[in-house]
């Protein structure tokens, strides 16, 4: 197993409504589930394949609850990526040099049963979890909005955070609201739906904990 670590952010828009029950080991509330994904590494590395400064995005689409299956995917690598990093970014992603089920790229990689051929490309970021904004833009597949949840009565920037102390993704959330529109292989439209905004440090063994 080649050792790997990284250091990030990340925006993730699902079409759960805000709080998501997956993060409560519930079903998802409309019986299935789509999302989308983009995350900034900050500093990482695969072996000896350095990953500072890269980014990754992914769709995809359940038909039911994550953990029957069947799902599809389709990855976005980040166009400055070498030939080595990319192959190196394309193995964390589908779960691979990880421990079983220890991170959430080798949960969801161990429920897609389609896998798309991966898509080398610009990939547009903008993530600030304390403020929950961003925006993942990818031309032609991608366009992903997050926003702070406001209160319906004085409009004003509310906050929650969802702390998984045991979690295989992130330890505390940030919780917004996202809208997204995708097209190509797997098209998916969510509107003011779950907005995750997390700052994400992983291995091979699965979240690194102070």
């Amino acid at each position: 197993m080649t050792t790997w670590e990284i250091k990030g952010r990340e925006l993730v828009n699902c079409s759960c409504e805000y709080g998501c029950n997956c993060q409560f080991n519930a079903l998802p509330d409309k019986g299935h589930c789509h999302a989308v994904a983009g995350i900034q590494i900050e500093h990482g590395h695969h072996g000896d394949t350095p990953l500072d400064g890269l980014r990754i995005a992914a769709i995809f689409k359940w038909p039911g609850p994550i953990h029957e299956g069947n799902g599809e995917a389709i990855a976005f690598v980040d166009a400055k990526a070498d030939a080595k990093q990319r192959e190196a970014l394309l193995k964390i992603m589908t779960g691979q040099d990880t421990d079983p089920f220890a991170t959430m790229f080798a949960v969801y990689a161990s429920t897609v049963t389609t896998m798309n051929e991966p898509v080398f490309t610009d990939i547009d970021l903008q993530i600030d979890v304390d403020a929950r904004k961003g925006r993942i833009f990818v031309k032609n597949y991608i366009d992903t909005v997050g926003t702070p949840i406001l209160n319906k009565v004085t409009g004003a920037e509310s906050r929650a955070q969802i702390v998984l102390p045991e979690g295989f993704e992130y330890s505390v959330a940030e919780i917004g609201s996202a809208t997204s529109r995708t097209t190509g292989p797997l098209e998916v439209s969510l509107t003011d739906t779950y907005g995750q905004f997390a700052r994400l440090h992983l291995n091979n063994h699965g979240v690194v904990r102070a």
